[in-house]
């Protein structure tokens, strides 16, 4: 198996603010319940995305994908 070293371009991409943020919904009821479970940047080129995942849910539920508010923001810069 072959793999590629993109240990400069990674680095680079996740000093980077991500350009969205993971939530797995679970729905209980008529509740709904967002848990943050990872985050996705951009490719240099425009054309995907790396999501990068902390947890995977098992359980149902969905994977959504928003862009980060700027309250995230402001918590994730003063945390880097």
């Amino acid at each position: 198996m072959t793999t590629r070293n993109d240990s400069r371009k990674e680095s680079k991409r996740e000093t980077q603010p991500p350009a969205l943020i993971a939530y797995h919904v679970s729905q209980r009821g008529e509740k709904s319940f967002w848990t943050r479970i990872g985050a996705a940047w951009k490719h240099e080129d425009g054309k995907g995305l790396s999501v990068h995942l902390d947890l995977v849910p098992v359980n149902g539920g969905r994977l959504v994908l928003r862009e980060p508010t700027e309250e995230v923001q402001a918590i994730e810069e003063k945390g880097a």
